[in-house]
């Protein structure tokens, strides 16, 4: 979506047929269209977690996912954004999610439950630029194997700040790591800094969601 973040240059041949719109979605761009609006090619929502310290449980973690807006045009995108809080005003522990409609940031959802993330640390001072540039790369679909992302998480630390982008299926390889190819160009990551991957059900096993990844690269 150029209005949202610039043309995306990519070859091609990497990806594969797009699922057809269903109706309800045909529908919606429909009327966004006839408005004048700027239909994005998937609706997202913003959720927002404030952890409790202590121990850990799903029903508590689950209580306290807020779900805040979601959008569905270029323009109501921007209205949003520009009304969240900056990451630098966040208290820790937080959390931030940008996921498409549908999709709840939960590791046993239908659409996650298969799936894995990719994780970035980052020191606190410069999360917030790469937040941003991540929101905007997904929300105007410039990600290689887009249709194979869940969404992303912005998680605010004590000591640093985590990024995290969910996807589909942790055992294509190819889409795993072309997936991590294609964060590193986006967020113009050195070739040599080291990514870390893990599985959603190896999370559930360990109720971690940063600790003990499985794959580095």
């Amino acid at each position: 979506m150029e209005s949202v973040a610039g043309k995306k240059e990519h070859d091609n041949s990497i990806y594969t047929q797009p699922p057809p719109l269903s109706d309800e979605d045909r529908e919606r761009v429909a009327l966004d269209l006839k408005a004048g609006l700027h239909p994005l090619k998937h609706k997202f929502v913003f959720w927002y977690t404030r952890r409790t310290p202590g121990v850990r449980t799903q029903t508590s973690y689950e209580d306290n996912i807020k779900k805040i807006v979601d959008f569905s045009t270029v323009e109501a995108f921007w209205v949003t954004y520009c009304h969240l809080a900056r990451p630098s005003t966040l208290p820790s522990p937080t959390d931030l999610h940008l996921f498409k409609d549908g999709i709840r940031p939960l590791w046993e959802d239908s659409a996650n439950c298969n799936g894995g993330k990719w994780i970035i640390r980052f020191k606190k001072v410069v999360s917030g630029r790469f937040w941003e540039d991540l929101v905007l790369a997904l929300v105007g679909d410039q990600l290689d194997y887009g249709d194979n992302i869940c969404g992303a998480v912005l998680s605010i630390r004590f000591n640093e700040d985590i990024l995290s982008v969910w996807n589909r299926n942790a055992s294509d390889h190819q889409a795993v790591m072309g997936l991590r190819d294609s964060i590193k160009r986006l967020l113009k990551l050195p070739h040599n800094y080291v990514m870390e991957y893990k599985p959603h059900d190896a999370s559930l096993r360990d109720n971690s969601s940063y600790r003990n990844t499985w794959l580095r690269g």
